[in-house]
């Protein structure tokens, strides 16, 4: 674009040095939608210091299309995309690539984190190279956006969301840049289903890794890119020992877009490129993804459905790494050495420009924790939460009216430990075990089929075993607190007769004490032990409220 046309970008009219800030932006984006009859403009929520989430829409026709939906900005200091989007915006609106919207609309949000964008500064992104200013990474509350999406606690997030589902797109594109170490792949990206591994989402993991991977590969090559997966190695400081291939969980797009049966693509260009570069790989990747939904869009709307009408009836709620490479790639590294570091005190890597090809192993992961999914869940009324997120992500509940007694089977939490405070909540680890038991669930609990589109997503929210789930992120605390308690002078005299009476407790005490000398030496707690085992204990102690209906 040369200097002075009308429509120059403001990334472009600078050289690609800065990036214009939130009201810049949106002015320029109003006088294009201004000027082309193609664009329109929409609020879709507002942040918590009150600025608006607007979408820009690309519509041609009067007919309803599939939509592409694209976001820039979830990390506000990672903008390529907005850059990239306005610019795209412009050559559709009125540089004659109108084409891309013959069978598909493209939803563009510039700037999710609008108010990590205004915290804008030339120091926030050390890693990256340029522009002179970039936002910040966490909202205005700290909340990291792409860790928030299963859990929702963000007003961006929730805004999200229900654009998610209003439009409900056939590609969903997540634009980021990377740090980590230097290589030379320029434009890197990742999706569950990545060489046929892990998707949760089958068909489309499938479509994603067998028409999208090569699509774009050889869309970005023709345009002097080098596209990869996304680099993550085992270890930054010596990249030689491999990279890894994640199974994503819910908290992130490609984790929640695998569950939710929604085509996710996450987009990672390096940090180390050149700006200008970066912007323009990232181009390449929207306006190909663009070209080839409307080319394949009854193919990829025939995987959504072929997912969402799956049932699958166990889950894996948790992965543990590969001892073993899953593959090998030809790896484009660049060569380094090591310096002595008075700072440090040890000897630190350091990138030199000379390329280097080298064969990396490429680890995944193997099921830790799997669980057989339950005809149904229910959450009680005393967890309106749970039950506003369950219907915020549209997953079908089914309410009571009236008080329900039912045989399920519960989970309590045992040996629990509250974790370092992450992303606005404490989470909660601990051991799970299950039993039967007689429930009430009273007015206003409600059912939770599996047998719907999204059994997958609730199973995730709602197993005791997800990682991301309400337990974990320890949405039920109250479940860790013990109300009543019984007095040493009542207890002592109560447990010296259950010892006299019972010899397998005896047995089972005597073995404690001699296995665990901290509670041999305590005498409260081994009162508590007795205390433990008598009717008179709370049963509702670090009981997970949430019960699973498995007949």
């Amino acid at each position: 674009m040369k200097p002075g046309d009308p429509w120059i970008t403001p990334a472009e009219a600078n050289g690609f040095v800065t990036t214009p800030d939130y009201a810049a932006t949106r002015a320029w984006i109003d006088r294009l939608v201004a000027a082309s009859p193609l664009l329109t403009i929409e609020t879709f929520g507002k942040s918590p210091e009150g600025r608006d989430l607007y979408a820009v829409r690309a519509h041609k026709g009067t007919a309803a299309k599939p939509v592409v939906l694209v976001q820039a900005g979830i990390h506000s200091g990672e903008i390529e995309g907005k850059a990239a989007g306005l610019m795209l915006l412009r050559d559709i609106a009125l540089r004659g690539k109108d084409r891309l919207l013959d069978k598909v609309d493209l939803v563009f949000v510039p700037i999710y984190n609008v108010d990590g964008h205004e915290r804008s500064g030339p120091y926030n992104r050390p890693n990256q190279r340029g522009p002179r200013d970039m936002g910040w990474r966490t909202t205005a509350q700290n909340l990291n956006l792409n860790r928030d999406y299963l859990k929702a606690d963000a007003p961006e997030t929730r805004a999200m969301i229900g654009l998610i589902r209003r439009v409900d797109p056939i590609l969903y594109l997540d634009l980021h840049v990377t740090d980590g170490i230097d290589h030379r792949y320029d434009v890197t990206y990742a999706f569950s289903g990545w060489k046929g591994y892990y998707a949760r989402s089958a068909a489309i993991g499938r479509f994603l890794d067998t028409r999208l991977r090569p699509a774009m590969d050889a869309a970005l090559e023709r345009n002097g890119h080098v596209p990869g997966y996304y680099v993550s190695t085992i270890d930054n400081r010596a990249p030689e020992k491999g990279m890894t291939q994640d199974v994503d969980t819910p908290r992130f797009s490609t984790g929640y877009g695998d569950i939710a049966h929604i085509p996710t693509v996450l987009v990672e260009t390096h940090s180390l490129k050149p700006y200008r570069q970066r912007v323009l790989g990232t181009y390449v990747f929207v306006e190909e993804s663009l070209r080839l939904a409307g080319e394949r869009a009854a193919e990829l709307r025939g995987a959504i459905d072929a997912d969402r009408a799956a049932r699958p009836t166990t889950a894996t709620m948790t992965w543990k790494p590969t001892t073993e490479p899953i593959y090998r790639v030809d790896f484009l590294g660049l060569a380094h050495d090591t310096y002595r570091s008075p700072a440090s005190g040890r000897d630190e890597l350091r990138w030199l420009s000379k390329p280097v090809t080298f064969s990396m192993p490429v680890f995944g992961s193997v099921p830790d924790r799997q669980v057989a999914l339950p005809r149904a869940w229910w959450v009680p009324a005393t967890l309106p939460h749970v039950i506003d997120l369950l219907k915020l992500h549209g997953v079908t509940v089914e309410p009571i009216a009236a008080p329900r007694t039912l045989d399920l089977d519960m989970a309590r939490a045992t040996e629990p430990k509250l974790m370092a405070a992450s992303e606005g909540h404490v989470p909660l680890e601990a051991t799970i075990v299950h039993e039967r038991r007689r429930e009430t669930m009273p007015a206003g609990s409600v059912r939770v089929p599996a047998d719907q589109p999204l059994g997958l997503l609730a199973a995730f929210l709602l197993e005791p075993e997800s990682e991301d789930g309400a337990l974990a992120w320890n949405m039920a605390p109250a479940m860790l607190q013990r109300t009543e308690y019984i007095e040493g002078y009542a207890i002592a005299p109560l447990a010296d007769r259950m010892l006299a009476r019972d010899p397998a407790l005896k047995a089972q005490f005597d073995a404690k004490l001699a296995a665990d000398p901290a509670f041999a030496a305590d005498p409260t707690a081994r009162l508590q032990w007795f205390y433990a085992r008598t009717p008179y204990y709370d049963a509702r102690y670090l009981l997970y409220p949430i019960g699973r209906e498995v007949n």
